[in-house]
């Protein structure tokens, strides 16, 4: 069966609540998110900013209750993710939309083998629905040769426990693409191995998103990853998008104070000063503060933060919700060299 072209995801104004014991903690705060077709973006920032709860909210995994979606829609090829029943969803998952979680131990069934598993992703797959025996054996060795594996027929008969974490994460990369998804989300890809095996990991990523032409929606706080793998970026903070550019100009020209300290704690492999850390941590979301939620640990704060600043356009795509870039914010800063160390 062949598929429709992509349209794209469009997240729109997305507000999401928890009702918890301790009251109402205020998390995703209208965030605006969109991916085009075969389109690379990255979302990047501290953890507990809110960058899987809003993949989970698209991918219609998010728990209701205690989560409540007060505001915002969810497009996928024009249709609203938010407003499908359940059955829809799980049509939609694995199928057109994919996912490759950050801890490929905790992501594997244990008692389960790797060809059990598998199977059913693929059986859950509209094209591929009547698909068994040696056609589903088939698929499978293909689906992991495409991922450097060595000896398929002996880790389709293994258990996640007999794997690397390096062979897990490839497994895992496998089994997300394997129904050839319009989309995949990769949550903090890589984080959980060494830098030796992480970095053949995400190039192998990178080669098949290339290859077969999908969209992809590249997670993490480490800012190499998705200056490698991602054209276009969204910087969040708090539950809120506080910049969004192409890769190259955003870490060229960063223009939110908070897009440049995380690019100033980057890991210094040369130079004599140490990188700096960003000063007090994420906002309570039961009592966030007001305006800019960036405003108790923002060097440039003054009074006027208080109110929400509003989406400024610099050009070129490249847009920040903050009232205090001034020429010297838009300075370039010297900073590319260190990402493009950290990549490598």
């Amino acid at each position: 069966m062949t598929k429709a072209p992509f349209a794209g995801l469009a997240v729109q104004d997305l507000r999401v609540e928890f009702d918890l014991y301790g009251g109402i903690t205020k998390v995703l705060d209208g965030i605006n998110l969109c991916v085009d077709t075969n389109q690379r973006v990255g979302v990047v920032g501290e953890t507990g900013c809110g960058k899987s709860l809003t993949m989970m909210t698209a991918l219609g995994m998010l728990r209701r209750p205690p989560a409540r979606i007060v505001g915002g829609e969810i497009l996928f090829d024009g249709r609203n993710v938010l407003a499908m029943s359940h059955r829809e969803l799980r049509r939609l998952r694995g199928s057109r939309m994919s996912i490759v979680f950050q801890d490929p131990m905790t992501s594997l069934n244990p008692v389960f083998t790797i060809r059990k598993q598998m199977e059913f992703v693929v059986r859950r797959a509209r094209f591929a629905r009547n698909t068994r025996g040696r056609k589903s054996f088939a698929l499978l060795e293909s689906a992991l040769e495409e991922m450097n594996l060595p000896d398929p027929r002996r880790i389709l008969s293994s258990y996640p426990m007999q794997l690397s974490g390096g062979m897990r994460q490839r497994v895992l990369i496998a089994m997300a693409i394997i129904n050839k998804p319009d989309l995949l989300f990769a949550d903090e890809i890589g984080t959980a191995l060494d830098v030796t095996v992480q970095a053949q990991v995400i190039r192998q990523l990178e080669a098949l998103v290339l290859q077969r032409g999908m969209a992809l929606v590249a997670i993490s706080h480490n800012l190499g990853v998705i200056r490698q793998l991602c054209e276009h970026v969204y910087v969040m903070y708090a539950g809120q998008v506080v910049e969004e550019a192409p890769s190259d100009e955003l870490f060229r020209c960063p223009l939110h104070p908070y897009t440049r300290a995380l690019i100033e704690a980057l890991p210094r492999l040369t130079g004599g000063s140490l990188s700096k850390g960003i000063p007090g941590r994420i906002p309570d979301y039961s009592d966030p503060p007001t305006g800019c939620r960036y405003n108790p640990r923002c060097a440039l704060s003054n009074p006027s933060c208080e109110v929400r600043p509003p989406i400024q356009d610099a050009g070129a795509k490249h847009t920040y919700a903050c009232i205090h870039a001034p020429a010297h914010l838009a300075a370039k800063y010297g900073t590319e060299a260190r990402v493009r160390g950290a990549a490598s």
